[in-house]
């Protein structure tokens, strides 16, 4: 029987996705292979909680096995009054509601069965398809990507080797950032009914100079006194390589200029920008520029003044 995956996670069956979240990245933060390579126990119920929480953070999957249609691994859940002890359609199976005799809910066995239990249908009525149950897949199989920085932010294809030892190129999916998760069907563990997923979880480095904000990539960007005075045109790192910036005359730190299109890749389409935040570097021990800052008329004026200071 497969395991509920709200026990697997421990969070109650009224959770919100904000707890599922929380308690899965806990869990895999503890069990993730890398970390237990000594216990195998550790990497099985590592896949385990992987697999719940694919589950529960699908809205569709998640309604479905809350109604009991499908069981804990996906699969579709066994009938009513079906399996051990239960009776089987050879063993005399009746359904009675007020009455009425099985055979008159031949339209919900359709659904359930894909026509095969109609009486009177393929398969010579109940017997024929209702006997049938679908066979499990293999268990699905849990991985861990880290993507670097510009990767995410230009969607550059990421090569993954699977336990089997093949390799494949993933193309990551626009928005991507840690914790995003990526199905890839029929590359898990086999089983008698076919080979269950790979679920790889996105892990996005941090950058030494790039930072994050939503869509937008940020940069401090340092520039000299002359071009901060006098203006310049300036190279500025992006994602995508050195791009040229026109900084204007007369600009001070804090200044933040626009890149359009040079953030990360949106789920609608598009792209965000990249922000560029002017830093004023002044030299050390440069004697010229003291003798004339010494002898600057505007040396005395404050501006801080707006401040009430």
């Amino acid at each position: 029987m497969a395991a509920d995956p709200y026990t697997l996670l421990g969070v109650s069956r009224t959770a919100t996705e904000a707890d599922i979240k929380k308690a899965y990245r806990k869990l895999a933060k503890e069990l993730h292979p890398d970390r237990n390579t000594d216990n195998p126990k550790a990497a099985e119920k590592f896949s385990q909680v992987t697999s719940a929480y694919d589950l529960l953070s699908d809205k569709d999957k998640r309604a479905r096995f809350d109604r009991g249609e499908i069981d804990g691994d996906g699969n579709p859940a066994a009938p009513f009054g079906y399996g051990a002890g239960g009776g089987g359609p050879q063993g005399g199976f009746r359904a009675d509601f007020g009455g009425e005799q099985a055979g008159d809910f031949s339209d919900l066995f359709e659904g359930l069965f894909g026509g095969r239990g109609r009486a009177g249908g393929a398969g010579g009525g109940f017997a024929g398809g209702f006997g049938r149950r679908p066979q499990p897949k293999g268990a699905n199989v849990a991985y861990r990507l880290t993507v670097p920085f510009t990767d995410a932010a230009t969607l550059a294809p990421q090569r993954i080797t699977l336990a089997d030892g093949k390799t494949i190129d993933l193309k990551l999916p626009a928005g991507v950032e840690s914790g995003t998760q990526m199905r890839l069907s029929g590359k898990g563990q086999p089983g008698p009914g076919g080979n269950g997923d790979a679920i790889v979880t996105i892990e996005v480095q941090p950058h030494r100079f790039f930072t994050r904000d939503g869509d937008d990539i940020r940069i401090d960007l340092p520039i000299s006194l002359s071009e901060a005075v006098l203006g310049a045109s300036v190279r500025v790192p992006t994602a995508d390589g050195a791009v040229m910036l026109t900084v204007p005359k007369g600009s001070t730190s804090g200044k933040t200029l626009r890149l359009k299109g040079r953030g990360f890749h949106k789920k609608g389409g598009g792209r965000g920008d990249q922000l560029v935040t002017l830093m004023v570097d002044l030299p050390v021990d440069d004697d010229a520029l003291v003798e004339f800052v010494q002898g600057w008329k505007d040396k005395d004026r404050n501006p801080r003044g707006n401040l009430g200071v």
